[in-house]
């Protein structure tokens, strides 16, 4: 086996695609995160959305991004990790099924560990697979069970939630000072560069008031990805805006909730949408952020 950074290339990216795509094409993660067309396979507006976070995290943290590769150069497993002023995040750790119990993994997370030595907190969102939580927990990580919201937006949607209680703008670029501030409040540390991205890949609503502030990433298929505020009200005022906002018949998904998001678990049993359980938020010295969805790939 052979194990080298990711490159910022389109091969390394469609490598790690290919890896993750056989690993997890079953997994509710993953079809949480992009709704399946049918026996038609991946919307190609979602692979090329991964591509470009693959490609993005090859950018900013090539020492946290992992390829593991046969001898013939064949991808085996991937390991997608950044540092963000002190909080490492595990964004993806994916090895394809015939390369499992082989020392595959282990040596993709450790190379992905090593580079977030020395953070103050660690986050991860864990999958239901019951060998990827033992081996979180045992790099010692906390592990909170969480749940996922989700269901087909129609007009008795609408109907049901009641109006936001304030004002919801549309986020643009100029509000990053905005977001690193909230990132610092709810999670100890900035997206700082991720949210250029997420602002070509997600609608960016925001709140700024006397009684605080927020965002929230929403996008058109239906995913809230990335909610923090600095008051659960304000939280909520938020998701009930993003699922508002969603086109009737877009499969609303807002995955990635602790238990101590119940604002949200309100939102959505408002809103109609089915709760279930989804894996877990793996922490590590840091108590879950709150109020506060994180992003599968951003964390």
């Amino acid at each position: 086996m052979i194990l080298r950074q990711l490159r910022d290339t389109d091969e390394d990216a469609e490598a790690a695609w290919e890896v993750v795509a056989a690993a997890f094409g079953d997994s509710a993660a993953l079809r949480d995160s992009a709704a399946l067309a049918g026996e038609d396979g991946w919307p190609p507006g979602y692979v090329a959305e991964v591509h470009e976070r693959h490609r993005h995290l090859a950018r900013t943290d090539p020492g946290g991004c992992w390829l593991a590769l046969d001898e013939g150069g064949m991808p085996l497993g991937v390991a997608l990790s950044a540092r963000r002023e002190g909080t490492w995040g595990l964004s993806m750790f994916a090895v394809l099924p015939r390369a499992q119990r082989q020392g595959v993994g282990r040596e993709l997370l450790a190379a992905a560990l090593l580079y977030g030595r020395g953070c103050l907190r660690g986050i991860i969102c864990g999958s239901e697979d019951a060998r990827a939580a033992s081996t979180y927990r045992r790099a010692g990580f906390a592990l909170h069970p969480a749940m996922r919201l989700r269901g087909t937006v129609g007009p008795e949607t609408k109907e049901r939630l009641s109006p936001p209680d304030g004002a919801v703008h549309e986020g643009v670029a100029r509000h990053r000072d905005l977001l690193d501030s909230v990132d610092r409040r709810t999670r100890g540390g900035a997206h700082g560069v991720d949210h250029e991205l997420l602002l070509t890949q997600r609608r960016l609503l925001v709140v700024d008031d006397l009684a605080g502030s927020g965002y929230c990433y929403v996008g058109e298929d239906g995913k809230v990805e990335m909610l923090a505020a600095t008051s659960r009200r304000l939280a909520k005022r938020l998701l009930t805006a993003a699922l508002l906002c969603l086109p009737e018949g877009a499969d609303a998904r807002v995955p990635g909730l602790t238990a101590e998001q119940q604002w949200a678990v309100d939102v959505g049993i408002e809103a109609g949408l089915e709760l279930s359980t989804s894996g877990y938020v793996c922490l590590r010295g840091m108590p879950p952020p709150m109020p506060y969805i994180p992003s599968g790939t951003f964390l």
